[in-house]
């Protein structure tokens, strides 16, 4: 627990300079790019519109039930969509922040937890354009702005907590073993698949009726329903749902205990794999 409370010293006393360098990072990431940082929207547009056309277009899927709304394909789609791209983004640079970024620790002095912080915190200016956007379609679509919008709030911070937790662990070990780098990126984009992003998990567990309970371990689930409550006016889901929100928040504090430790213990000897 004393690793813990350090590292929440650490983000607590460089908020400023997690701003600064989060600026500094999406800025510099795309300076190479004719269209600059563009790219971190029409990347994420593209994918979705190839999804929508070979999971909706193509099967001409039914209209998808949110807490009793009927809601069409492609606005089901977006609404979890710009979060994943914020989560697998997140995490897989955040994994590698550290040792991506050992030149410069050389270099500045300040906590080295503070690098994976920074990293989703430029990852969330994005996430939160692209929530704008999401939300400008959805207009259009029907689905306009309502009082559950309140608790997008809530749910950004959620999965900034969660992203954080994670690549503290992953950006860690990384560092020692380059190979969990790969493997999470192998494991992220089986995620997609299994988090009811681009098909219902009511599909499956209509085959399988004990597998939905078994899916909802995922955290990520949690944040994707929450989401889609809010943008299509279903009902407040962290009270509704009060048993996953207790059960996320614990697993959260686990995996920050577990980042926080490692994170602690190692990182005197991350200079040592420049």
């Amino acid at each position: 627990m004393k690793s813990a409370l350090i590292v929440l010293r650490e983000q607590w006393n460089n908020l400023y300079l997690v701003r600064r360098l989060s600026l500094y990072e999406l800025k510099s990431k795309n300076k190479n790019n004719y269209l600059g940082i563009l790219w971190e929207f029409l990347n994420p547009a593209i994918q979705i519109l190839i999804y929508w056309f070979v999971f909706g277009a193509l099967r001409s899927r039914d209209p998808v039930s949110v807490g009793g709304v009927e809601v069409q394909f492609f606005s089901w789609l977006l609404a979890a969509f710009f979060l994943w791209n914020f989560f697998y983004q997140s995490t897989i640079q955040g994994s590698k922040s550290i040792y991506t970024k050992l030149r410069m620790l050389s270099k500045m002095n300040f906590p080295m937890s503070v690098i994976p912080s920074y990293i989703i915190f430029s990852q969330l200016y994005i996430h939160f354009i692209m929530l704008i956007l999401s939300i400008i379609i959805l207009q259009f679509s029907g689905y306009y702005v309502n009082i559950y919008y309140l608790q997008l709030i809530y749910f950004m911070l959620a999965t900034y907590c969660l992203v954080f937790a994670i690549s503290l662990i992953t950006s860690t070990l990384s560092t020692l073993v380059r190979d969990i780098h790969m493997l999470l990126n192998s494991t992220l984009r089986m995620l997609l698949y299994l988090s009811g992003i681009l098909w219902p998990l009511a599909t499956l567990s209509d085959l399988f009726p004990k597998i939905k309970e078994i899916l909802e371990l995922n955290p990520l689930i949690y944040l994707i329903e929450g989401y889609r409550s809010a943008l299509f006016g279903v009902d407040w889901y962290f009270i509704s749902h009060w048993q996953h929100t207790i059960y996320f928040w614990v697993l959260v504090l686990v995996l920050f205990v577990i980042g926080a430790k490692i994170h602690v213990k190692f990182r005197k000897h991350f200079i040592d794999f420049l």
